[in-house]
């Protein structure tokens, strides 16, 4: 099982997304997502959250929130449990990106969105101000199959 960071960058009422067009064999090819990554050995999730950031944005974080734990499970690839953070507080200038297109995207219109499904039930949650929460998805390929929040059937 992997360990990775997924991190919305909050600016007012915008999130910082980014837009997976580069990179072929990409199971998030297409789909708009937070900034994040694979944990590296030793790894904090906190430690793993700047790395990434850093990497995807040249941002340096300064303020951030652990929010909760995904457990993302799909049949075409390994699962993993996604550290789910939002940050309100960074310095620096964004670069570019070699996964995708960086773009501010006002909350309002995420949903328009191409979107993981199950991205749009922690995105609620996260609008939400959800206490720290545990939400398990489950996939087929692209199609979400069923969604657990904190155990329970959603």
């Amino acid at each position: 099982m992997l360990n990775t960071t997924l991190c919305y960058i909050q600016r007012g009422d915008e999130y910082l997304m980014l837009h997976r067009v580069k990179k072929e064999n990409d199971i998030n090819r297409d789909k708009w997502i937070g900034l994040g990554g694979k944990f590296e050995e030793d790894e904090s999730p906190e430690e793993c959250l700047l790395r990434e950031v850093y990497e995807e944005t040249g941002l340096t974080l300064t303020s951030w929130q652990y929010r909760g734990i995904v457990t993302f499970v799909n049949t075409v690839c390994e699962s993993e449990y996604m550290h789910l953070f939002t940050a309100d507080g960074f310095e620096g200038i964004i670069g570019t990106c070699d996964e995708g297109e960086l773009e501010w995207i006002k909350k309002s219109e995420l949903m328009r969105l191409t979107l993981w499904e199950g991205d749009k039930i922690f995105l609620r949650l996260l609008d939400e101000n959800e206490p720290f929460f545990s939400l398990k998805l489950c996939y087929d390929g692209d199609e979400l199959k069923s969604a657990k929040l904190n155990g329970r059937n959603i």
